[in-house]
């Protein structure tokens, strides 16, 4: 359910910029979301869907570019990226726990394509 709190922040900065650059329509909205974020994109669509309806964004495209979690280990320097959610906070070369998550908590919009 915190994906309505936070696709109504989203609605707010995308309707901000958009009558910043006099738009008409808002087309389609372009977001980096990382693994960790716990975001549900079908979700996400359906409430902005919601809270957009009879604004200049309503009808928009969320388009996702999902971010898989990286993690570095502070010990020996490895670098491991989990493509699954099979995601282990120990590194996996040298199994220490000293480890810093380095991509996969984003959350941000990258672009508004707008008419």
């Amino acid at each position: 359910m915190h994906e309505l709190s936070i696709m109504n922040n989203i609605l707010d900065i995308v309707l901000e910029h958009a009558n910043k650059n006099n738009a008409q329509k808002v087309v389609r909205i372009n977001l980096k979301i990382g693994d960790l974020s716990d975001i549900i994109p079908e979700w996400a669509q359906t409430y902005f869907d919601m809270l957009s309806k009879d604004t200049i964004a309503d009808g928009a495209t969320l388009a996702i570019e999902k971010v898989p979690v990286t993690v570095k280990c502070r010990s020996c320097g490895n670098l491991n990226t989990f493509t699954n959610k099979d995601w282990s906070f120990a590194c996996a070369k040298c199994q220490s726990t000293d480890i810093e998550v380095i991509e996969g908590r984003e959350f941000f919009i990258t672009s508004i394509e707008i008419t």
